[in-house]
């Protein structure tokens, strides 16, 4: 019986056909590598070389140094426009790693709640008043409602000069006629709404501090003694352009203490943290989910996080609030994972000792938060991507051979079922498979750049293939309509290892599909922080067993993501590339044919086309993991060809 490291050796083997090296064994030369051709009858060697040309070596820009527990550095130019790291809000889309301003017109109109603008006009949603005023920094919602034009009173507030006080007023949501003036409850104010109301009223870096102060001791001294007497609870994100744009709620009659805003000066002595819009904020109001700065930078560049905060694996902290609250922060979902969700139902309670009603159930004046959830759904709704169909049926019936006859194969290799990865192709050129691919929606393939040529009439894409050499009753053969390989694809280093394929039309349709529950897309990563280094993900593809003939049926395999993969090939790894497999060789990383797919699902259960197979060296070998071609890096690229809709599930 043959070792497990041995076997486990030939099964990723058997996943995968690199070019062979010609020359000697010794890695340092060398030798220029063709472009992936038609396959020989022969088992090619495992080994591919690829063309070491010199590069220099990238800058290095000296870091902060490292004096907070939970800080990176003690500066941060990351902000909450960094789409590489956080989700986009509804009226934005990332474009080239920042979040972009939407025009109006782009947001959901189904499901939505009239706004009144501070312009008197009416506003079809919450999503279009944001959108204009993301488009013209300045404050546009006044309240929910359809009563707007100017004899109907507007949202206001102020900050008391010399207190600090803050106060607003709301129009009644029942007589828009009139309205209430409230103070601010202090039990969940911060700086984050702090700094939205201390902006509204020429402050551009927004607070210094958010504070609160006794009610008693205001209402007795001087002019004070005809405040409201009663108070309502805010809540901000910190994107906000006016107190209006956050939750309202809670409105409260038994004050002990109100909500403060101290402004920020420009002559604070400049210690601690320093935010991307240079505010200083102290270091203790860094990682804990509140957007102290404005900008959010203080939570955006944290490696733990303070106050209970939920720390991302992109190393921004979300308040604790935001855990399981059916809203997603975290860009792989892990803030809302299975187990953080049916949380206790909340509880009314008194606060010890000041007589407070504490509702943890609050009843919303303004709800912007159900608006951005319901604009949220309505986005994803429009991409079915990165979740196959759990309903189809495997047509096919898997053969169980006897042991002493069965077909040679690795052992712990896993055949897939006939309708188990779903946005796997085949690639035909020719009447002849040579390599693999992932359908991402729509008319649209991505492949390896060296599995192709500009010639679509020698290709056809197989869907839905098990055995390689027969189709089964799923499989659709589609023709191939264009060839977009990357401008910048190198044959020699295999920079840029990536092409589109357009498929042809059906007649008379837009679609380039029969509609096949056996088929779907995965989706596509916006951003190279979606998944970490060790996260595990899998291939797939049509390999050679170890015998040296091709595999029977569809394989996949599990592999890690591995980080640094500049110190195993040097100047060899290039800009675009990553590496996965297992450092230790038993797991090879170079499997699966050539421009199949590499897949990460996220926390949710969401799965992303992560890497492409481009190359590898010495498979199965300790140190020498395989190649691909990371597909988050070439976002732009496939998003300029194949438009917004095919490409992304949440910021589109």
């Amino acid at each position: 019986m043959r070792s497990p490291g041995f076997c486990l050796f030939w099964l990723f083997l058997v996943l995968i056909h690199c070019e062979r090296c010609s020359g000697d064994e010794d890695p340092s030369p060398t030798p220029t590598p063709t472009p992936k051709g038609p396959e020989t009858e022969e088992f090619q060697d495992a080994t591919d070389c690829r063309v070491k040309s010199p590069s220099p070596a990238p800058a290095t820009t000296p870091k902060a140094p490292e004096t907070d527990e939970f800080l990176d550095s003690l500066e941060c130019w990351l902000t909450r426009a960094s789409c590489d790291l956080v989700f986009c809000s509804p009226w934005e889309r990332c474009i080239e790693g920042r979040c972009s301003c939407k025009p109006p017109y782009m947001c959901p109109v189904e499901n939505v709640t009239p706004v009144c603008g501070l312009d008197h006009r009416n506003y079809r949603s919450y999503c279009q008043a944001m959108a204009l005023s993301c488009r013209t920094k300045k404050p546009t919602m006044s309240h929910f409602g359809i009563h707007c034009g100017a004899s109907y009173p507007k949202f206001r507030s102020s900050i008391d000069p010399d207190t600090g006080v803050v106060k607003v007023f709301i129009p009644d949501p029942v007589k828009p006629e009139v309205g209430d003036e409230f103070l601010v409850c202090p039990k969940i104010w911060d700086m984050a709404a702090a700094n939205v109301v201390c902006k509204t009223h020429g402050n551009p870096l927004g607070a210094e501090t958010a504070d609160s102060m006794s009610y008693i001791d205001l209402t007795t001294s001087g002019d004070n003694k005809q405040l409201p007497r009663s108070c309502v609870s805010i809540y901000c994100q910190g994107y906000e352009a006016s107190l209006a744009e956050c939750e309202i709620s809670d409105k409260e009659m038994d004050m002990t203490s109100v909500a403060t805003a101290t402004c920020y000066k420009q002559s604070r002595e400049k210690s601690g943290f320093k935010c991307a819009n240079t505010k200083w904020v102290s270091l203790n109001q860094t990682c804990n989910g509140v957007d102290d700065c404005g900008d959010r930078s203080d939570e955006m560049c944290c490696k733990s996080c303070r106050n209970g905060a939920i720390l991302c694996k992109t190393g921004v902290c979300v308040h604790k609030n935001g855990l399981g609250d059916g809203q997603i922060d975290c860009l792989d979902g892990s803030d809302e994972a299975l187990k953080h969700r049916n949380k206790p139902e909340p509880v009314h309670r008194l606060k010890q000792n000041s007589g407070i009603r504490v509702t943890e159930v609050q009843t919303a004046y303004n709800s912007p938060q159900k608006e951005t959830m319901a604009n949220r759904v309505h986005l994803e709704s429009r991409l079915q991507c990165g979740v196959p169909n759990k309903t189809t049926v495997d047509h096919v019936e898997m053969t169980v051979r006897q042991r002493t006859s069965r077909v040679k194969r690795v052992v712990g290799g896993v055949p897939a079922n006939p309708t188990q990865i779903q946005w796997q192709i085949a690639l035909e050129e020719n009447k002849k498979i040579d390599c693999g691919g992932a359908y991402i929606g729509g008319c649209w393939v991505i492949t390896a750049a060296h599995c192709v040529r500009p010639s679509p009439s020698a290709f056809k894409v197989k869907f839905s293939l098990w055995k390689k050499s027969r189709a089964q009753d799923t499989t659709d053969i589609v023709p191939v309509a264009e060839i977009l390989i990357h401008p910048r694809y190198n044959a020699s280093t295999y920079e840029n290892d990536i092409a589109l394929l357009q498929l042809e039309k059906l007649p008379f349709t837009e679609k380039c599909l029969v509609d096949n529950p056996a088929i779907s897309a995965v989706c596509v990563p916006w951003s190279t922080h979606l998944f970490q280094p060790n996260h595990t993900c899998s291939i797939s593809g049509w390999g050679r067993t170890a015998d040296g003939r091709a595999a029977q049926v569809l394989l996949w395999a599990n592999v890690s993501l591995i980080a640094n993969c500049e110190n195993f090939y040097k100047d060899r790894f290039k800009l675009g590339m990553m590496c996965a497999g297992d450092l230790d060789g038993s797991v090879d990383s170079c499997q699966g044919d050539s421009g199949g797919p590499l897949v990460c699902q996220d926390e949710l259960g969401i799965s992303y086309l992560w890497g492409i197979v481009s190359w590898g060296e010495r498979c199965g070998q300790p140190g020498f993991p395989g190649v691909y071609t990371q597909v988050a890096h070439y976002f732009e690229w496939i998003r300029s060809h194949t438009g917004w809709p095919a490409v992304t599930r949440f910021n589109s």
